[in-house]
């Protein structure tokens, strides 16, 4: 049975290993990519990549507005509190529009 050690130096020189042989496959891509471009004549801006154009989403106009705060709801989606708590007070709907 091997000692605590014995385990870390075997784990150390692994960690080693491993950078080791991260750092020479990665000087391998870097140069197998660079005889690649060199060989089609490719850029760095041949390289990016581009991203789809995202659509637009246009802005609904507001439909009420409440006078006090200048705060606006598009009549989209729930209502907003300022909103329920005035028709919950007795005021209508129509009382807000713009």
């Amino acid at each position: 049975m091997s000692s605590l050690k014995e385990l870390l130096a075997q784990r150390a020189a692994l960690d080693e290993q491993i950078n080791q042989t991260k750092d020479r496959e990665r000087a391998e891509a870097v140069s197998k990519i660079k005889s690649l471009m060199s060989e089609y004549g490719l850029s760095l801006a041949d390289l990016s990549v581009r991203t789809p154009k995202v659509a637009k989403v246009s802005k609904v106009a507001a439909k009420y507005r409440n006078q006090a705060t200048g705060e606006t709801w598009s009549g989209r989606g729930l209502q907003p509190k300022w909103l329920k708590a005035a028709i919950a007070s007795g005021a209508q709907l129509s009382d807000f529009s713009v």
